[in-house]
């Protein structure tokens, strides 16, 4: 749906209680201007039709988004994204089929609301499949209190959505867990910062000094190596360079034509010149 069917900006601005007060007092359309308005959406791709469908029904964004503020979440970017909701739900209704916008509308919107919801209630997921997020918002629904669910209320979930007894006691464990912090501090405390994640997982090839070990005698063996080479003939070094360090290596017959000598002369040479590569880095470690 094109970008001009946004909201206005004067419904943006100022404080979200005139948001809710501007879309309250927008005008209700009657059963034949809203199917009026549909058609001629839908046959001519009238957008000011299309922006009359949407202003109308903005309250019911607002009726539908307030049921989902115990999540925690600003209230005006549920309502926000239900406005995507109805927007989609716009632009998909079919005034023939006989039911209202509202009524049509409703499962965009919860759908776009609980996309956001899923998506910033915590930094990692809590769930990802739809049956999980279906899972998801029954639990938050059941739960009375701050208190874990009885058995009797996990094993009706369990019925009432046919997912295993122990599928709800996860999403309960996920729904009452909290995002912990890294490396940073999440309060004033010292026991808060000791139990940062960063205190007590282990990087084996973190050691300052092994890492240090490590880069010197690699350095050292590339030395070694490079002593090794200046010390075999010219012939010899040509064939290694050619065989293993250049970038386009050259095949056994390559070097045959250049020294004019068959393949396995080549191979001889390139073993021998091996042999006394390893020797001679051997006996200098």
């Amino acid at each position: 749906m094109s970008n001009t069917l946004a909201l206005p900006t004067n419904l943006s601005v100022g404080s979200f209680d005139s948001y809710l007060s501007t879309v309250s007092h927008t005008p209700k359309l009657t059963p034949e201007q809203e199917y009026d308005l549909a058609v001629q959406y839908r046959d001519h791709g009238d957008l000011e039709a299309a922006r009359s469908l949407i202003m109308s029904n903005l309250r019911f964004v607002a009726h539908v988004a307030r049921g989902y503020s115990g999540y925690g979440l600003p209230l005006a970017d549920i309502m926000q994204e239900g406005n995507v909701g109805l927007m989609k739900a716009v632009k998909r209704f079919d005034p023939e089929v006989g039911v209202r916008l509202v009524s049509f509308a409703v499962h965009w919107i919860r759908a776009e609301i609980h996309e956001y919801v899923i998506k910033n209630w915590r930094i990692v997921k809590v769930a990802t499949t739809k049956a999980q997020r279906k899972l998801f918002f029954n639990l938050r629904k059941s739960k009375k209190g701050l208190g874990w669910l009885s058995k009797d209320d996990a094993e009706a979930i369990a019925e009432n959505l046919n997912v295993a007894l122990k599928i709800v006691y996860e999403m309960e464990e996920r729904l009452d867990g909290r995002d912990m912090s890294f490396d940073m501090p999440t309060g004033d405390s010292s026991e808060d910062n000791i139990s940062a994640p960063v205190n007590y997982l282990e990087q084996h090839e973190a050691d300052p000094a092994l890492l240090l070990e490590n880069a010197d005698w690699k350095g050292h063996k590339e030395g070694l190596l490079s002593k090794a080479m200046s010390d075999l003939d010219e012939r010899s070094q040509d064939i290694l360079n050619s065989r293993w360090l250049s970038e386009n290596k050259a095949t056994l017959h390559d070097l045959a034509a250049r020294y004019n000598v068959s393949a396995e002369r080549i191979r001889q040479l390139e073993k021998n010149a091996m042999k006394k590569l390893k020797a001679a880095v051997v006996l200098e470690a």
